[in-house]
């Protein structure tokens, strides 16, 4: 990317200036058809696990892709919250995610995350040196449109939220030699949730519009492609008690660099939450090819602490 910290500032200023009012107007055209839930509580209102757990990029979800639920417990008159940290390791990389989101009125999440992702020994074979490290910074938006996956169990729609997530890698220079256009970019996309309470079964769909290279830390665009491209998300979960729930998920991924043939992943998680404050995710991730090294197979375990 072009310019010094001024300039990325300024851009992330004008991603929000853009995004924001058209959210926020569609939130509070919903909220205002919606009838008033009413607390004697601040915070928490929610059942457990119907906030979702954290997504690797920082926003409520699954671990690899997001859900139309906000964030936190707070419900359409409560403000929620969580904090995270997320350790994948496969054989050859391990990744740290970490940051917080806040839920406003059930209606509007604000995420913000960092993600470092450790190349060990491949960076040595790549002559970036043994353990060298990519940074990337994101701030993601999220509003629910339509439906409410908890209240509205007599209806077929389900919850709909739109979002955009932004950016931004630190290794400018590297990912250019991989091929990468850009070392930032936005994300788009929508997602759809169900939940079935009788059958405590959760479904999602997502599509997001994209241009990142594994999630962005290889740089966004490439010496393939520098389009936008439609990428289908999905997940599956079963509630086994209150506490417990297990499922999978399954992520399409773009195919930008010529040098870094990037495949479609996969995940099955099992979920305890204790209490509604912590939640604790264990997975088995299957990542495919990552740089010059196939079949990547990850465990990937999540801690949560919400309100």
């Amino acid at each position: 990317m072009c310019g010094g910290p001024g300039f990325q500032r300024s851009r992330l200023v004008r991603f929000f200036a853009l995004a924001l009012p058209i959210f926020l107007s569609q939130g509070a055209a919903a909220q205002l058809q919606a009838p008033p839930v009413t607390t004697d509580r601040p915070f928490g209102g929610k059942l457990v696990l119907t906030g979702g757990v954290t997504q690797v990029e920082g926003v409520a979800g699954g671990g690899l892709t997001p859900w139309a639920l906000i964030g936190g417990y707070g419900t359409r008159d409560q403000v929620g919250g969580n904090g995270y940290y997320t350790h994948v390791r496969s054989q050859d990389f391990h990744l740290q995610s970490y940051g917080a989101m806040l839920g406003l009125y059930d209606r509007v999440e604000i995420s913000v995350a960092q993600q470092r992702f450790d190349t060990e020994d491949v960076g040595a074979a790549l002559g970036l040196g043994k353990g060298f490290t990519f940074r990337q910074d994101i701030v993601g938006l999220k509003v629910k449109v339509a439906g409410d996956a908890v209240l509205e169990q007599d209806q077929l729609l389900p919850q709909i939220a739109v979002g955009a997530q932004y950016k931004r890698n630190n290794r400018e220079a590297v990912v250019k030699s991989l091929g990468a256009t850009h070392d930032d970019g936005v994300d788009f996309y929508a997602s759809a949730t169900k939940l079935f309470l009788a059958e405590s079964v959760l479904v999602n769909a997502t599509v997001r519009l994209t241009k990142a290279n594994q999630l962005g830390i290889l740089g966004f665009g490439g010496d393939r492609s520098t389009s936008y491209k439609p990428m289908l998300e999905g997940s599956a979960a079963l509630l086994l008690s209150r506490n417990w729930a297990v499922g999978a998920e399954y992520r399409s991924k773009p195919n930008n660099l010529k040098i870094a043939r990037e495949q479609d992943w996969w995940d099955a998680f099992l979920v305890w939450a204790p209490t509604k404050n912590l939640s604790v995710t264990a997975a088995y991730v299957d990542l495919g090819n990552i740089v010059i090294r196939d079949n990547q197979r990850a465990a990937y375990i999540s801690l949560q602490f919400g309100f």
